[in-house]
């Protein structure tokens, strides 16, 4: 098996890993810990679970108030999510494929929840006080963020170097004036 093979089953095994772990807390949220019904649950001072039914994606942007929307928002998600795979499937380097994986086991747990309820189940609350450096999330929107940030890092701080020339192609070429 290629080194490339290999880093896409790795990036595909990943995906698939990330989605079953969002969709296994989810079922913890709405199953055993009774999220849904009890609404809150403290577990820490700035961290708390939370039930939130998201209608809207990424920020809560493009809300899907009809089933018109939400139906939109699952072809358009699932139309990026295809794109994310195939990216991956054109890419080589596992660090890329990596961000990639996390990008597309999220994606498809959202896609996955937004299909079979209208909405997406979002849980963690990370708050200080009042303050909320973020929206309530999911596993689901962490592994997309993280992803997505990596992504971003690799692309600003990881430049390929250009080929340096050799002596002979130095010699050759005439002085400045």
């Amino acid at each position: 098996m290629s080194v490339t093979l290999r880093n896409r089953l790795i990036g595909l095994l990943l995906a698939a890993a990330i989605f079953a772990v969002d969709q296994y807390v989810k079922w913890l949220m709405v199953g055993p810990l009774r999220l849904r019904e009890v609404g809150v649950i403290e577990l820490i001072p700035f961290f708390d679970l939370r039930w939130t039914q998201n209608f809207g994606v990424s920020l809560g942007m493009f809300t899907a108030d009809s089933m018109e929307m939400r139906w939109i928002l699952v072809g358009v998600t699932s139309l990026i999510a295809l794109g994310v795979f195939i990216w991956i499937l054109r890419e080589k380097v596992l660090g890329e494929i990596g961000a990639l994986a996390l990008i597309l086991g999220g994606a498809l747990g959202n896609i996955r929840d937004r299909y079979n309820l209208g909405y997406v189940i979002d849980y963690a609350d990370l708050h200080f006080g009042t303050f909320r450096p973020f929206l309530i999330f999911n596993v689901a929107d962490a592994a997309i963020t993280i992803g997505v940030v990596i992504i971003l890092a690799r692309s600003l701080f990881l430049r390929e170097k250009q080929p340096e020339p050799n002596d002979d192609e130095t010699a050759h070429t005439p002085a400045e004036t």
